[in-house]
């Protein structure tokens, strides 16, 4: 937890300038149930200062939004997530992290507009409030990999083929663990999405 949490104040702090030879712009979307960790996620890559949209949680949302098994969730986000991740000179990363609650929903569709792919996150003690991002993917037949966000660091309790099962997940969908605090694994994240992307253009390309 030290080390995650010094690794990405490092990562807030020293805030890096696009590269002028960057030619390529990808717009990915992190979705996921409420409180799954997608603000983190975002926050934890993120080379520039985040935008974010996060308000304390009050008596309003009692009853509206399904807070069990986050206790210790006292802030939500609002509209979206967003911060920038070079993967190298030439393709950057803008990352949007949209809303969980059932109630911000509605923002999603505009999120998913121009997006080229998508990280769905998922947490084992919620598994259920993965549905409808899958869902909406599957609709708008954007690419998409699953990632296991890994609170506790106990990848014996629900191995990665029981939570694909659980999911009813194709086997061509990318599913891995991850940790949203730590950026290196959120980046590997990003990077299984952008192989992903391309093992389906080249899939693509060889039926045309």
């Amino acid at each position: 937890m030290g080390s995650a949490t010094s690794e990405n104040r490092g990562t807030a702090g020293g805030r890096t300038p696009l590269t002028d030879a960057a030619e390529t712009g990808l717009k990915i979307v992190v979705v996921g149930g409420f409180g799954v960790g997608k603000t983190t996620l975002v926050r934890s890559v993120s080379e520039i200062r985040p935008l974010n949209t996060e308000e304390v949680m009050t008596q309003a949302g009692v009853g509206v939004d399904d807070t069990g098994g986050l206790t210790a969730k006292t802030t939500t986000t609002v509209a979206f997530d967003f911060g920038r991740i070079s993967l190298n000179d030439r393709m950057v990363l803008y990352l949007f992290g949209a809303p969980g609650q059932e109630r911000f929903w509605f923002l999603w569709d505009r999120l998913f507009s121009g997006t080229l792919g998508a990280v769905v996150l998922v947490d084992t003690r919620r598994m259920d409030d993965s549905w409808y991002a899958i869902d909406r993917l599957e609709h708008h037949r954007t690419p998409f990999v699953v990632a296991v966000n890994r609170f506790d660091g106990d990848l014996a309790r629900h191995p990665l083929d029981e939570i694909r099962r659980a999911l009813a997940l194709p086997d061509h969908v990318p599913l891995i663990d991850c940790d949203a605090r730590v950026r290196a694994s959120g980046k590997n994240v990003l990077v299984t999405l952008v192989d992903h992307l391309y093992q389906q253009a080249l899939a693509q390309e060889s039926a045309s």
